[in-house]
């Protein structure tokens, strides 16, 4: 292996664990920590869950991802909690750990591709019972604030590795990726369904839970002397002016902004803002 081939190596190697980080955060508003190391092929992997991952670079490009049963549960249940389930069965956590698994290598098949000049995208995708036996590892540990976790492995075949060596040419077309990565998609339908995300069986899944929603018109704090001094038709002011918006306030958390309208004799918020992921953030409760 050639130094610039195993310095690309190092690039991909780091610019995976922040893909990961980057999904993890984007469904549970949680950060974990991650960092990378090379290792080379452990004799024996026990308890481990592969994926094999195709890319569309000619047969067998192809990465693999191994994941411990500890790991691949956390990563799934703990996603799953976040989105409100509190019972968390052990297939619903594989499926979600493989939802993750499939934006991260997503992510990185375009860095793969913005190293080599030519687009590259996920192909078929499907669950391996043994260890690769060759190939350049990587180990990647997470880790969050209440629980470190077993390291996951990342592997990169060696045709993927001759093709990082050995360039394809801009010019030619790569083959044609397949239409699934880690599950199968369906067409998107004709209706306004068609601007949301791809559906999966586990994003199916989360369609189905019920979340509180709620209108905030304002804040504020009082010390208790003054709220013992309450009584009917006291005023209390609020932090918010009369012409600001109200804000939409999902499962404790603003998602959005907007105006108070009425209809029909009940209230209702018309919505003139979305709030982005960052800002949902910084606004939890």
């Amino acid at each position: 292996m050639t130094d610039s081939v195993r310095e690309m190596l190092r690039k991909l190697a780091d610019r995976w664990p922040e893909l990961l980080v980057d999904v993890l955060k984007s469904m549970t508003d949680e950060t974990p920590k991650a960092k990378w190391s090379e290792i080379a092929a452990p004799a024996a992997v026990a308890d481990v869950f592969w994926w094999e991952q195709h890319l569309n670079l000619g047969e067998p490009s192809v990465l693999w991802v191994g994941a411990p049963a500890q790991t691949w549960n956390e990563l799934g249940g703990r996603t799953l909690r976040a989105a409100g389930i509190e019972t968390v069965e052990e297939p619903d956590a594989r499926n979600t750990y493989l939802e993750v698994l499939s934006q991260s290598l997503s992510g990185l098949a375009q860095a793969i591709g913005s190293h080599l000049g030519v687009e590259v995208a996920c192909g078929e995708g499907a669950a391996g019972t043994e260890a690769p036996t060759e190939g350049h590892w990587i180990s990647v540990e997470i880790a969050y604030d209440d629980i470190p976790l077993p390291a996951l492995l990342l592997v990169f075949s060696p045709a993927l590795i001759d093709k990082l060596e050995h360039p394809p040419d801009p010019a030619s077309k790569p083959d044609t990726p397949s239409e699934q990565a880690l599950e199968p998609v369906e067409p998107p339908p004709d209706d306004d369904s068609a601007l949301l995300p791809h559906r999966s069986k586990t994003l199916n899944l989360l369609l189905d839970v019920e979340l509180p929603v709620s209108v905030s018109f304002g804040r504020a704090e009082l010390p208790l002397k003054d709220v013992l001094k309450l009584t009917t038709g006291s005023i209390v002011e609020l932090n918010r002016g009369v012409s600001e918006p109200v804000e939409v306030i999902v499962n404790n958390c603003v998602v959005a902004r907007g105006e108070v309208v009425v209809m029909d004799g009940n209230y209702g918020v018309r919505i003139h803002q979305i709030i982005t992921p960052q800002e949902r953030l910084r606004t939890l409760k």
